[in-house]
């Protein structure tokens, strides 16, 4: 399923599926189908992957005309963020492509050698932030703001030392991010200041489960900086696969339902360039992964 949390003028968010370029409101389909289900993606993700299952079934089974009451033309939706508020910090993995570690080597003072294990930081609930919204550059922090396209995992039920040949049982479904990054603000080493501003992680536009994406690991994800390409390349060369970092991560705390992984980015980012790129107010960056769809953001300088 396409699911996403969506509001209009006159509704406080909400959440939906997209069906025949229309988003249909979850809760008020739950009504017609007498199967009660919930309006924000969190619950619905309480409730387990294999409610999808009985979702689509229903779908299957409604008459094309039983939707219209229940929903609106897609152009009139505003897309927000799937999860607007995560009950967690993302977890965010660095350096997680060959190419990326090169550049950040030459230009972040990173280690040029491939991590051994994967590097992890987090990202505070308050730097999500939708398609079509500003990305703050606050001048007062940062004059080095730089981007990332990252395919997000998130996790559908509760996991501790899963083995990777298990791990994704535990995912129910994926998203887009953008982890955006003030590269003069790394402390002694530490990413959170440098990761973890409000509106630093541009997320979405849908979040699209895992049924629909046979094989995660095979996914082209790239970047435009006002149309402009700057990233391309391909899940396949992550250095740990979401396996891999479920597994890790899975050792090391207890994965809950809801939690997002940021599974790094490619090369192309830019403090690797030369000479180094920044973004600047007004600049529009996209982020397109494949069988998700792209997210647009523009930079606003405050």
């Amino acid at each position: 399923m396409k699911l996403l949390t969506y509001q209009t003028k006159d509704s406080e968010p909400r959440l939906g599926f997209l069906y025949d370029n229309l988003v249909v409101d979850m809760e008020d389909f739950g009504n017609i189908s007498n199967f009660p289900l919930p309006d924000n993606m969190l619950d619905l993700i309480d409730l387990g992957f294999e409610v999808i299952s009985e979702i689509t079934d229903l779908i299957a089974e409604t008459r094309a005309v039983d939707f219209e009451e229940i929903s609106i033309p897609i152009e009139e939706a505003t897309f927000l963020a799937p999860i607007p508020k995560p009950r967690k910090n993302i977890i965010g993995i660095g350096l997680n492509y060959t190419e990326h570690v090169a550049e950040s080597a030459r230009s972040l003072d990173t280690s040029k050698e491939l991590p051994q294990q994967p590097v992890i930081f987090s990202k505070p609930p308050t730097t999500v932030t939708a398609t079509n919204t500003n990305v703050l550059l606050n001048r007062k922090l940062t004059n080095q703001l730089d981007w990332e396209v990252e395919l997000a995992v998130v996790i559908g039920k509760k996991g501790k030392y899963v083995p990777k040949s298990d791990a994704l049982d535990y995912v129910f479904g994926y998203t887009i991010i953008n982890d955006i990054s003030a590269r003069d603000c790394r402390r002694s080493g530490q990413w959170i200041v440098s990761k973890g501003q409000d509106t630093f992680a541009p997320m979405g536009p849908i979040l699209v489960t895992k049924d629909e994406i046979e094989n995660p690991h095979n996914l082209n994800l790239s970047l435009t900086l006002n149309g402009i390409e700057k990233q391309n390349s391909n899940t396949k060369f992550m250095l740990f696969n979401i396996n891999d970092l479920i597994e890790d991560l899975s050792t090391v705390f207890t994965l809950e339902p809801g939690d997002i992984i940021a599974t790094g980015t490619p090369a192309g980012v830019g403090a690797g360039r030369t000479p180094q790129e920044w973004l600047q107010d007004g600049d529009v960056v996209k982020c397109t992964v494949e069988k998700i769809g792209s997210i647009e953001n523009t930079v606003k300088e405050i």
